[in-house]
This record gives C-alpha cells, sequence and structure tokens, in this order.
C-alpha cells in the first residue's frame, strides 16, 4: 500500500463503505502479519483507537496494545480505554500508570515547551522500557491518517513512537494511513467503538499538561480535571458538543480573592476556550448562551475545589492559538 491516495479512492461516509474497508484491512494485516505479533501504543484517541479495534478484529491477542497514562488524561479517558479494549474487545492491554513519574519530572517546570519535550522524552521512554518486556515483536502499529503523511512527508515523529531507539527494528502497520479524520471515525463507529471515544475532539499529546498552565501542581491539576468534565458534561447536554469543535478549560498558576462560606476564599480561575474551525489554521469563537454559562460557572464553583472565577477566552486564531501554551 503506497503512501498516495488514488483518485479512485471514495470517501468513506457510510457504514456499508466502512464494513467494506474494514474487510479489506482485515485481509491485508493477515497477509501483513501472519502469525507474528504486533506492538500499538494506545493512547485513548481516535486514530489510535480505531487502529486498535481494527487490528484486534484481524488478529487478535497477536496485537499488544501499551496503554501509558501519564497523570495528565482527561476525567476517565484511561478507565474508559480499559473498558471498551480489555473489558468489551478481550484485548491483549498492558497499562501503565506512569503519573507519579511524569508528575515528578514536572515538578517546577513552567516553560511551556520544556514541558512538551519532557512528557514526549518520557512518553518514549516508558513505551521503550514495556516494549523490551515483550518477547518477539515484529511489528509496530501507528494510527497515521492521510493529512499526517500529507503534512510531514509520511514521518510522523512527534505524534506516536517515531522516537523508538534505532536498535528496535520493526516493519510498520499502518491500516488507516489513507484516511481522512472523518473517514476514520466512521470506521471506527462501524467497528462498534463508543462514540464517547470516536467523536472525541482533539487532544494534545502532553495533555491537560499545557493546559495546567506554568509549573504544574497536582491539586491544581486535580482541579482543572474536574472543571474539564463539568464543562464537557454540560456541552454534551446543552447539544454544544456536536456544534463546537474543541472545547476546554485551561488553569492559570494565580490566584485571587473570593468569598465562600461567608469566608474570604483563594482560588485559581478556570478559562472557558470554545473555537469552531476546518483545518485548525484559523478559528472562530462559537456563540455559548448566557445561561449555560451561568450554569457552568455555577457548577464549577460549587463543585471543585480550588476555583472561586470562571472567566471566557473570546480570542479568535489568529491572534491566539487554540491552546494557551
Amino acid at each position: 500500500m503506497s503512501n498516495v491516495r488514488p483518485d479512485t479512492m471514495v470517501r468513506i461516509t457510510t457504514p456499508e463503505l466502512a464494513e467494506q474497508f474494514i474487510a479489506e484491512q482485515v485481509k491485508e494485516v493477515q497477509a501483513q502479519v501472519g502469525d507474528k505479533k504486533v506492538l500499538l501504543a494506545l493512547s485513548g484517541g481516535v486514530d489510535s483507537s480505531v487502529v486498535a479495534a481494527l487490528l484486534i478484529k484481524a488478529i487478535g491477542k497477536q496485537l499488544v496494545c501499551v496503554h501509558v497514562n501519564h497523570g495528565l488524561m482527561r476525567k476517565g479517558e484511561s478507565e474508559e480505554v480499559i473498558e471498551v479494549f480489555r473489558n468489551q474487545l478481550d484485548a491483549n492491554l498492558v497499562y501503565i500508570d506512569a503519573t507519579d513519574r511524569f508528575l515528578s519530572l514536572l515538578e517546577n517546570v513552567a516553560e511551556p515547551e520544556k514541558k512538551r519535550k519532557i512528557i514526549g522524552g518520557e512518553f518514549i521512554k516508558v513505551f521503550d522500557e514495556e516494549a523490551r518486556k515483550l518477547e518477539g515483536i515484529s511489528f509496530l502499529a501507528q494510527g497515521t491518517i492521510y493529512p499526517d503523511i500529507l503534512e510531514s512527508d509520511g514521518v510522523k515523529a512527534h505524534h506516536n513512537v517515531g522516537g523508538l531507539p534505532e536498535d528496535m527494528q520493526f516493519e510498520l502497520v499502518e491500516p488507516v494511513k489513507l484516511l481522512y479524520k472523518d473517514e476514520v471515525r466512521v470506521v471506527g463507529k462501524a467497528l462498534g467503538l463508543p462514540s464517547s471515544m470516536v467523536d472525541r475532539q482533539p487532544f494534545p499529546g502532553p495533555g491537560l499538561g499545557v493546559r495546567c498552565l506554568g509549573a504544574i501542581t497536582r491539586d491544581r491539576l486535580h482541579a482543572l480535571r474536574e472543571a474539564d468534565a463539568i464543562l464537557r458534561e454540560e456541552f454534551d447536554k446543552n447539544g454544544l458538543a456536536t456544534k463546537v469543535w474543541q472545547y476546554f478549560i485551561a488553569v492559570p498558576d494565580m490566584k485571587s480573592v473570593g468569598v465562600k462560606d461567608d469566608k474570604r476564599y483563594e482560588g485559581w480561575p478556570a478559562i472557558i476556550r470554545a473555537v469552531n474551525t476546518k483545518d485548525a489554521m484559523t478559528a472562530t469563537i462559537e456563540e455559548i448562551p448566557y445561561e449555560v454559562l451561568h450554569h457552568i460557572t455555577d457548577r464549577i464553583t460549587h463543585e471543585v475545589d480550588g476555583i472561586n472565577r470562571v472567566l471566557l477566552d473570546l480570542t479568535p486564531k489568529p491572534i491566539g492559538t487554540i491552546e494557551w501554551e
């Protein structure tokens, strides 16, 4: 399979077309892999989840999925990976909770680029340690999709595990590399993955690490995770989840005074970011009804320990990037 999408390839828009694609890929993967083992870094994102489900269908337990929880996932995400893949799809899943490793390395690191490097570098280290414990792995599966190839001439170094040491030589298995994101989602649904996973919004590799602004502390990270879960829940309930491309909370490393139970109360602000975009190159601000904003504010300030204000970011891109860091 070359890295160029043929002009004759029909856009996958229906369950029938997805089923056809799945059947073709199952045959191709079986022919490529034979009876050998395949390793996959399963982040819980759309692309790696769809690749995992597709490969489980093709080769079952010959696929070894490694999920590294770096402690910077959104609320419930690692649990969902375990529930869907280990419990429902009976996958051969290795789960590593590396929260302490990551958070201790990130202590007192405020510089965004440095945080990204630490998170990316440590992820590769943890994945590499696990890969070395496994016997007889001949292939590495990746959730490369077509836009990755168009953007980078086929090298997806930052995203998956492009940083594996040179002495570990694997042949690549990339079953969705000719698909666009919307097609990957259709295929995921046809494979029976839950919509919470397939329609999941884009989530940066460093996860909440770049939304817990400045030096990450456990208490502020916890507050961010809880506030973000409330925002997602309310967007779901109010029909905004399908209208807004990306929405999240960022929590800066600053406190302001407030009042709680008639006492002065120092807390962090939670900043709501909700944007629409076609290509992530530019982004517009989605209007959220004030009653929804009031309700979200009420819930976050009452339910999340440590947060005493809610702010709304009204900045389009350009001038503000989508993420804060």
